[in-house]
């Protein structure tokens, strides 16, 4: 790919669509402008501009869910371009594989919980339910993405959730603070299964505070 055939916007920006190079599956949608594309092209791994923040964003930089390219091509009109990767991680920020999938792993494993279940016998079935997750291991499960990471990357997700209920809750916004809750909870319970704990034991222990 000829960087200086391509032909960026006025805002000197380039579409780059993110595609698995193996499963062929659409991740995201990102910009990139001459310096980021420099960028990528050295390091082997994507690097973008962000919009919002007006600056460059090397992906997985904080999240450690990098993307190494396998190969960038550009579209016939040479204003687009195509990034085949092997993702280290979800794409997504909520933690899906892909920001075009059905949504978080929190909302995939609600999903097939019971409904209309009491909230306590919701988080054991939830429970549950990343158990089978452990053990099964499906293709393309974040839950699975955790497992394989291990409890370090578990522990710096509960971290990070934890910090994020911190932020909400200084915002005042219910809406920030009932999501960022949920991925605390959702987080709090791999890192249980991954050490062995049943979340019925931390039930019991507030039972007994209780008394």
């Amino acid at each position: 790919m000829n960087i200086e055939q391509l032909k960026f916007d006025e805002k000197g920006l380039v579409p780059a669509i993110v595609q698995d190079a193996k499963t062929k599956e659409v991740l995201t949608l990102a910009y990139m402008n001459e310096e980021s594309l420099k960028l990528s092209l050295e390091t082997g791994e994507t690097w973008f501009y962000s919009r919002s923040r007006q600056e460059l964003w090397h992906k997985g930089a904080t999240s450690g869910n990098t993307q190494k390219i396998v190969e960038m091509k550009a579209d016939c009109d040479q204003d687009a371009i195509i990034v085949l990767v092997a993702p280290e991680g979800p794409a997504c920020h909520t933690g899906a594989v892909s920001c075009f999938g059905e949504g978080d792993e929190v909302n995939a494993l609600a999903a097939e919980t019971s409904p209309g279940v009491p909230s306590a016998d919701f988080l054991l079935e939830l429970e549950q339910l990343i158990g089978e997750r452990k053990a099964a291991m499906p293709e393309g499960s974040y839950t699975k993405y955790l497992f394989n990471e291990g409890v370090d990357k578990i522990l710096k997700k509960v971290g990070e959730e934890a910090a994020e209920v911190i932020i909400a809750a200084k915002n005042r916004s219910h809406e920030e603070l009932k999501w960022e809750s949920a991925d605390l909870l959702y987080h709090l319970l791999v890192l249980l299964q991954e050490q062995n704990l049943p979340f019925q034991t931390v039930l019991d222990a507030l039972k007994e505070r209780h008394r």
